[in-house]
């Protein structure tokens, strides 16, 4: 077993509460682990697709049957959707992690669903780039709620039989959206409305937004106006990349919000996509391996953590996904399987990354317990897509 010490209270957490968007609540003191144990045998996660693989898509991707393999625990996954679906699969209890993005992890965090983590019991953790450790969205007060996977962009993805010049801005989905009416390919999650936020602050800048995922009623009103705009340009929404893959493979779209993932793969089967990071920047993930609180597998899941940051498994996740490792190490192994991997994806490179909004959650205190001001939160962007999706 798990062998734990107690550390200090951390008093209030003052973030979003899990699923109502409530207010801060007193935490009690951490009981951390010293050790890890033998594995449990088995481990449950939540991820997002391609996070997990052993082997069945492409031989020389497999770093789930050398986990199980040393550690003797049997890895079985849950696909979600999106980050709300991983949040609610996560607090049913029946699973012992998840590949969390920053839209999930505060919400995961003030809910109580996962645990803190000791990352001194974790070799690999050393290893991690200086930018990837104590960020906001897995870091309250000093107290580490997982370690890092990988992050990247949301890119603009497009065929570059139809759209010659290669784009500098979002405009091709937004007010040029007329022009590619019926095939604008578009990420089916509330959390897109930040993409709409971003795009205004540099169309519209006397909306004075400074964070994409903290709005006020203006700002989201007219975040909302431009997705009914885009709506109604034909916009086709995508849940899963393999959806979106298939219809930019049969021509039935242009151009779209898309991962680095998708590009990868339709550039590998000769399609004529291409994807860029346009100038105003973009909205992008930085994800985080997080504990169940009440895992039944804990001695698994520190084991997978552990795993997940070393330099064989991060390089081939980190290169199948099409995002930045989270080390030198891993940086190292990529490029042995993907030579420029680390450059494409900018992997230690913070300027970068200072262009990208990583998924955040909405919070109506705006994220600042001293604004006076008051944004929409989660259930409001919830609401919102709903409608303007008609679903």
């Amino acid at each position: 077993m798990i062998k734990r010490k107690l550390v200090g209270t951390l008093g209030v957490i003052a973030i979003v509460a899990a699923a109502c968007g409530g207010g801060a609540s007193p935490k009690p003191s951490l009981d951390l682990p010293t050790s890890i144990g033998a594995g449990e045998g088995e481990l449950n996660l939540v991820i997002w697709a391609g996070y997990a693989e052993r082997g069945d898509i492409d031989p020389g991707y497999n770093w789930v049957g050398p986990f199980e393999t040393a550690s003797g625990c049997k890895v079985t996954v849950t696909e979600m959707t999106d980050s709300s679906n991983g949040v609610s699969l996560m607090q049913s209890g029946q699973y012992d992690g998840i590949s969390a993005s920053g839209d999930a992890t505060t919400r995961l965090i003030a809910g109580g669903t996962v645990a803190a983590v000791n990352v001194d019991i974790l070799p690999n953790y050393a290893n991690v780039f200086a930018g990837l450790k104590d960020l906001p969205h897995n870091t309250v007060d000093g107290v580490h709620y997982g370690v890092p996977h990988g992050r990247g962009p949301n890119l603009l993805m497009y065929n570059t039989d139809v759209i010659t010049t290669p784009p500098t801005s979002w405009d091709p989905v937004w007010e040029d959206g007329s022009m590619y009416n019926g095939k604008i390919s578009i990420y089916d999650s509330s959390i897109y409305i930040a993409d709409a936020a971003l795009h205004l602050m540099t169309k519209q800048p006397d909306l004075g937004i400074k964070n994409p995922y903290q709005l006020n009623d203006a700002q989201f009103e007219a975040a909302v106006k431009l997705l009914e705009q885009q709506r109604d340009n034909g916009a086709n929404y995508w849940g899963s990349y393999s959806d979106q893959v298939a219809q930019y493979a049969a021509g039935d779209m242009v151009v779209g919000t898309s991962w680095q993932f998708q590009v990868n793969l339709m550039q590998a089967e000769g399609q004529p996509i291409a994807g860029v990071l346009p100038d105003e920047g973009s909205t992008g993930w930085s994800d985080t391996w997080m504990i169940a609180k009440d895992a039944k597998n804990p001695n698994c899941m520190y084991k997978w953590m552990d795993h997940m940051m070393s330099a064989e498994a991060n390089g081939q996740a980190t290169v199948w996904f099409g995002e930045a490792p989270t080390s030198q190490q891993a940086c190292d192994y990529a490029e042995t399987l993907s030579p420029g991997h680390c450059e494409l994806t900018h992997a230690d490179d913070e300027a970068y990354y200072d262009k990208i909004w990583y998924w955040s959650t909405p919070q109506a205190d705006c994220a600042d317990t001293d604004a006076a001001t008051t944004c929409k939160d989660q259930d409001a962007w919830v609401e919102a897509w709903t409608q303007i999706r008609g679903a």
